[in-house]
């Protein structure tokens, strides 16, 4: 028999229904977004997890855009490096073409005039930039302390020293270098972009000698030779304050620029020496004349390499110095804008020790960006793999079993329009009583 009571049935058919309902809607949502926790009421600490993991994501993503976009700024200077790598050798041409006593002083006046324009060019591709950053012209470089110049002969005897008598060197293998007290030792040096030449007769004279003499060729005190006197494998300090021995930790004979810094870089220096009649020797200057620069010239400056953020973390970035790729940086052009001269035939012949020195350089930051560039590959791989891996993770924390989330919506759904109908059913049965108050 139906009573007034048959209200409570109402609400409790009422109460099914938005039950139902709401898990119809929660499913549905699954469906939609394709994950089963869409808030923290869901699950408070997986919610938490997976928006993490979304950050993490995220980051992970720029994170690969910048090690992309770094790449193709170290590209850039690459490209402006080979290009200056090609001019150089094109240089070194020129200056040999220079040395040789079959050019003419109006032929080597017209290599002259490429020179300069060759030179003008490495400044431009000095200036090569990305984004609008200077990436060559040494606004890069990292924090360097101040440092002398060093060039280092692995050639001569180990027991060499500066107050070894030039007749009495000896190679490495022990042999004698053969310079006899009659012979002449030409030296020349090019410094701040202008050239100085001597010469002297063998005699009596020192390794030091040789560098002594050229600090009288009127450039002023150029070479500081204290660091010959003793027969070791240290070479002095770089930039970095490490201690800087030979590669082999043997013995080594070194002459260091006598003004530390920049103001004191000794673009490169030539000796040879020859016989009484005027003859090269070859074999003794391929010896003697073997001084690679073995510590650059460094100011004391602060850190001001590039920076570039390869991870989510704040710690996780990469610190990229560039060189100084200019004329300037390189050694062949002075503070007062001159170019390297190979006017003369004196000229041109310091002309190429300088330019292999311009070459070494360039090579040295060459690798160093090629370097950097091989790493980021890495990091690009490594990068990729950990948002593939997170974003599964995510997916097994938050995603969502589509086929019993579907599943589920279909069942609440259809619970839903039963409890739908069986409210109204309901509410058809109780209006009879209403007619009773009619």
């Amino acid at each position: 028999m139906a009573t007034i009571g048959s209200y409570a049935q109402q609400l409790a058919l009422l109460n099914t229904l938005n039950m139902n309902y709401g898990r119809a809607v929660k499913s549905a949502n699954q469906v939609a977004t394709g994950n089963k926790i869409n808030s923290a009421k869901d699950n408070a600490s997986y919610y938490a997890i997976g928006k993490r993991m979304d950050v993490k994501i995220g980051s992970l993503g720029q994170a690969t855009s910048n090690v992309q976009t770094g790449n193709s700024m170290l590209n850039v200077a690459s490209g402006a490096m080979d290009n200056t790598l090609e001019i150089l050798t094109t240089l070194k041409e020129k200056a040999i073409a220079a040395a040789n006593s079959t050019a003419k002083d109006s032929d080597r006046a017209t290599i002259q005039k490429e020179f300069n324009q060759y030179l003008d060019q490495i400044n431009d591709n000095s200036m090569v930039s990305y984004n609008g950053k200077y990436l060559l012209n040494g606004s890069n470089k990292a924090a360097t302390m101040e440092t002398s110049q060093a060039y280092t002969n692995n050639s001569l005897g180990l027991d060499t020293t500066g107050a070894t008598k030039l007749t009495d060197l000896t190679r490495r293998q022990g042999d004698s270098l053969n310079i006899d007290a009659t012979d002449t030792v030409n030296v020349s040096f090019v410094k701040d972009g202008k050239t100085y030449s001597t010469s002297f007769t063998a005699g009596e004279a020192t390794l030091a000698d040789v560098f002594k003499k050229a600090n009288e060729a009127g450039a002023g005190e150029v070479f500081d030779t204290s660091s010959m006197d003793t027969a070791t494998s240290l070479i002095g300090t770089d930039a970095s304050g490490k201690e800087v021995h030979t590669a082999d930790d043997q013995n080594a004979v070194t002459v260091k620029a006598a003004q530390s810094g920049t103001a004191g870089s000794i673009a490169g220096f030539t000796i040879s020496v020859t016989d009484a009649e005027g003859n090269v020797k070859k074999s003794t200057n391929s010896d003697l004349d073997n001084f690679t620069e073995s510590i650059g010239a460094a100011d004391n400056r602060g850190d001001n390499s590039l920076v570039l953020h390869t991870g989510s973390e704040s710690t996780q970035n990469m610190h990229m110095a560039l060189g100084d790729a200019s004329a300037r940086g390189l050694g062949l052009q002075g503070s007062d804008g001159s170019y390297l001269s190979v006017s003369t035939q004196e000229d041109a012949n310091a002309a190429i020790n300088v330019i292999d020195n311009a070459i070494n350089r360039l090579l040295d930051q060459q690798t160093s960006v090629g370097s950097m560039q091989s790493r980021l590959d890495y990091t690009h791989t490594n990068l990729v793999t950990q948002q593939t891996n997170v974003t599964d993770s995510v997916t097994t924390i938050i995603g969502a079993d589509m086929a019993k989330a579907i599943t589920e919506y279909t069942s609440y759904n259809i619970r839903t329009q039963a409890a739908q109908a069986m409210l109204a059913q309901s509410m058809s049965n109780s209006s009879w009583f209403l007619n009773l108050l009619q």
